[in-house]
């Protein structure tokens, strides 16, 4: 991977993150360190309250830490602007969540379309279904697709603006194995082929076996951190 510090493209030093639920205190981080280093695939593992989503939306710029740094491509984003947040996420992240949020009444190709008219340097968007294997479906609604299919319209839609970083919170939580293994080798292709930087959060242990590295969370911190020996494709993982 080179040098580590020249590969690392968003780097977190001391999160925390400290949410006020009435009169409770609830820390979701606790003073954890992370990185995310070029063309890497990340598994994220943990169970629920573990602090995964968090950490996941404070590095995708949809929330801020409580304390802590963040850098990103070397330059400290500790402090952002409402701005600099939105600018952030338009030009270098993509996310992916376990619901596809497609806009039901746009077909698979107006839904892609409309992230990549807004990206300052898209791919086309027949070229993004393509690349999922939907080029077929383009002129579907939600509605006429299966979950599987939905969920690889959000990640097409996710990928159009060519980000740096693709963010996936449970991305096969809704779907049974077949179906997750056919959004996995998606996500798959996207790092390899496209030298995407991929952080998967999942409850769904196998999945790790597919990632360069595993980080195992636990009560807002990094419990452990393995590197895999060789990643295994997504058709040899089952659950």
């Amino acid at each position: 991977m080179g040098d580590a510090a020249e590969s690392v493209v968003i780097s977190a030093r001391d999160l925390v993150k400290t949410y006020q639920m009435g009169e409770v205190e609830v820390r979701a981080l606790r003073g954890l360190d992370f990185d995310l280093h070029h063309r890497e695939l990340v598994v994220l593992l943990g169970p629920s309250g573990s602090g995964k989503s968090t950490l996941l939306n404070i590095l995708g710029g949809l929330d801020v830490p409580t304390s802590g740094t963040l850098a990103y491509s070397g330059k400290d984003f500790s402090h952002p602007t409402e701005q600099s947040l939105t600018d952030y996420r338009r030009r270098h992240i993509g996310f992916i969540f376990q619901f596809y949020n497609l806009i039901p009444s746009l077909t698979a190709l107006e839904n892609v379309t409309l992230v990549a008219d807004i990206a300052p340097r898209p791919m086309s968007s027949n070229e993004a279904l393509e690349l999922v294997g939907l080029a077929a479906r383009r002129d579907h609604f939600p509605s006429q697709m299966s979950g599987g299919e939905q969920q690889r319209v959000a990640i097409a839609r996710a990928i159009v603006k060519r980000p740096e970083i693709l963010l996936c919170d449970e991305p096969t939580g809704a779907l049974d194995a077949t179906t997750g293994r056919l959004v996995l080798e998606v996500l798959d292709r996207v790092n390899r082929d496209l030298g995407t930087s991929i952080a998967v959060v999942t409850h769904n242990a196998p999945i790790a076996r597919m990632a360069d590295r595993v980080v195992a969370m636990a009560d807002g911190r990094i419990a452990t951190e393995k590197r895999n020996a060789a990643r295994k494709a997504p058709s040899e993982i089952s659950w």
